[in-house]
């Protein structure tokens, strides 16, 4: 009687058991299409190439890593409120950004940040510029998901390709091209435009040639050195502004400045050499060779040659 009460507890332990581990694997596979369903219409934070994933260098990296040019742009991925915004020794210039679904994000090494401490956002805003800031070794954006908010020991995070989708290593993403099922995400031409004050100017699109600088003049300038400056002509200038080129311009004076080639541009906010490569059909070391600039960076109202006259 004894051995039978025996058994009979060991098989009901035995079921309580299987029947624990069945509700846990459902319980973890509804949470993972739960966490699908509640991200499937972000965006990635940045265009660039995927340099390291989720759960790397011995189970300690608890994101995904972006690389692409210092300044590149970084946006946010759903709508949300910016909880921090500040910079730190590990992670540089770090934004943390609270969404609906109570789910926080990390945008770490940035090289600006462009938000602040409480500043609502949208789906597709600037947030800042990708840098090599903090504990980093190299020009990337460091992407965390957090269910819930962020701990020191990252208790709460999640794989960011387990939000965004299936990506390897060495593979482009691209900000508002998603291809994950169920994706809604806005389109690149509904992309909000921000500029590093964070106001409102012209979206990203093809260069127009023939834009207007308004130069201000500083002392020591000359029209020569104007137009040297602007790659451009003494007669260009003094056409447009209605002086005469004999006259002596004076420090503060405004000129308008257009550019006189079909081959130049005047960056605009929130340009960037890889939009601006891509819309001149060229790349951003031809860019770089043909201007001599000593990096990536660039500044609105620059002008850049696109391409050498032939």
């Amino acid at each position: 009687m004894k051995d039978y009460i025996k058994r009979f507890l060991i098989a009901g332990i035995m079921a309580l058991c299987v029947s624990l581990l069945f509700l846990g694997g459902k319980h973890s596979q509804a949470a993972s299409l739960n966490i699908s369903e509640q991200t499937a219409h972000w965006i990635w934070p940045a265009d660039g190439v995927i340099t390291d994933l989720y759960g790397t260098r011995h189970g300690h990296h608890k994101g995904i890593d972006i690389a692409a040019e210092n300044g590149a742009p970084i946006y946010a991925v759903d709508r949300g409120t910016v909880v921090k915004s500040y910079y730190s020794g590990s992670y540089g210039h770090v934004v943390f950004v609270r969404h609906p679904n109570n789910f926080e994000t990390v945008y770490a090494h940035l090289n600006k940040r462009y938000v602040q401490d409480g500043q609502t956002v949208s789906q597709g805003d600037l947030i800042g510029g990708m840098g090599n800031t903090g504990d980093s070794s190299g020009v990337h954006l460091h992407f965390e998901v957090h269910e819930a908010e962020w701990t020191a020991e990252k208790k709460n995070a999640v794989n960011p390709v387990a939000v965004l989708g299936n990506i390897a290593m060495g593979e482009a993403v691209h900000v508002f091209k998603n291809d994950k099922p169920g994706h809604t995400a806005i389109e690149a031409a509904a992309k909000p435009p921000y500029d590093l004050d964070n106001e409102a100017v012209k979206s990203e699109k093809e260069p127009e040639h023939q834009q207007e600088i308004i130069h201000t003049v500083q002392p020591g300038e000359t029209l020569w050195s104007i137009a040297e400056h602007y790659k451009t002509s003494i007669n260009t200038i003094t056409t447009l502004n209605g002086i005469d080129g004999n006259m002596m311009i004076q420090p503060n004076q405004k000129l308008s400045i257009k550019s006189s080639s079909k081959n130049q541009y005047i960056v605009q906010p929130g340009d960037t050499l890889t939009s601006i490569s891509r819309a001149a059909n060229t790349t951003v070391k031809q860019l770089i060779e043909i201007n001599n600039l000593e990096s990536a960076l660039i500044q609105p109202q620059q002008l850049l040659t696109l391409r050498i006259d032939e």
